[in-house]
């Protein structure tokens, strides 16, 4: 009698409406907000190199940054830029920004204005904002010979040879590395054109969904890191001590990724009682 009920509760289990997943998801996603917490976030080798990249450059040192990513990648890769951009200015390095994506200006002006105004940082003096250009192959074979060829003005119009914080500085090569933080295949163009070309050094901010893909070219040294998702972002920020939306995601995406564990165990479990009664 006990077997047919446990067999039962399976039977129900197995036909459970996926409503009540829905709901469940959105009961456990509304916890963190009621009854805030944190969860330990642990550092991988990519992420630290990415960081230490960053770490390791003094005052004045060039880096470029890419910020090609667009609004519906915005939760999960612009805690990285911010907190990339924090760690820079708050070493008063000079950073080369520019997008190979359309959308990925307004995200670049965006964190650009505030941080510029946090650190009392100028454009022109501080950062360079190249903007868009179309064309990734192109330009990035264009600006590891020479930034102005695609580039004579900077967003602002204002021309490259005016500026102060691009004297000294022609191409890519004259920069320590590039860190492109991208939703597209942005990231294939630099590995290709770039790291491929030139050789400079290369690490990707990606999206998590991505990131499975290029986890080989950071085993052939194509890329030096590689910062995945929310949960790279979360990491850096743990780093280097800029805490944005990366950290306070993380019990969010713990709880979810529990829950739906426990209905994948859940319906493993069910499919194997349930199946001699289905054979039967």
């Amino acid at each position: 009698m006990i077997k047919e009920n446990a067999v039962d509760f399976w039977d129900k289990v197995m036909n459970l409406d996926r409503r009540w997943v829905y709901l469940s998801i959105a009961i456990v996603v509304i916890i963190p907000t009621v009854i805030p917490f944190q969860v330990p976030v642990a550092t991988t080798p990519e992420v630290k190199k990415v960081f230490n990249f960053i770490n390791r450059m003094e005052a004045g040192d060039y880096f470029y940054l890419g910020i090609d990513y667009d609004p519906s990648a915005l939760a999960e890769l612009d805690p990285m830029a911010y907190a990339i951009l924090n760690h820079a200015f708050s070493k008063d390095l000079k950073v080369v920004v520019g997008c190979l994506s359309q959308f990925g200006v307004a995200m670049a002006e965006t964190r650009l204005a505030e941080l510029s105004e946090k650190y009392d940082k100028k454009s022109g003096i501080d950062y360079c904002f190249l903007g868009y250009r179309p064309y990734p192959a192109i330009v990035i074979l264009t600006m590891g010979v020479d930034f102005r060829v695609t580039f004579p003005l900077d967003y602002y119009g204002v021309p490259l040879d005016s500026l102060p914080v691009m004297q000294g500085i022609k191409n890519l090569m004259n920069v320590k590395g590039v860190v492109d933080i991208t939703a597209g295949n942005v990231a294939d163009f630099w590995i290709t054109y770039g790291n491929g070309r030139f050789g400079f050094p290369v690490a990707l901010g990606v999206t998590g969904v991505m990131s499975a893909d290029y986890y080989q070219y950071l085993q052939s040294g194509q890329i030096f890191g590689l910062i995945s998702g929310i949960k790279g972002a979360a990491e850096y920020e743990e780093l280097s001590g800029f805490e944005t939306t990366g950290l306070a995601s993380i019990p969010y995406q713990t709880l979810t990724h529990a829950i739906i564990l426990i209905f994948i165990v859940m319906s493993n479990i069910g499919y194997f009682v349930t199946r001699g009664r289905k054979k039967r």
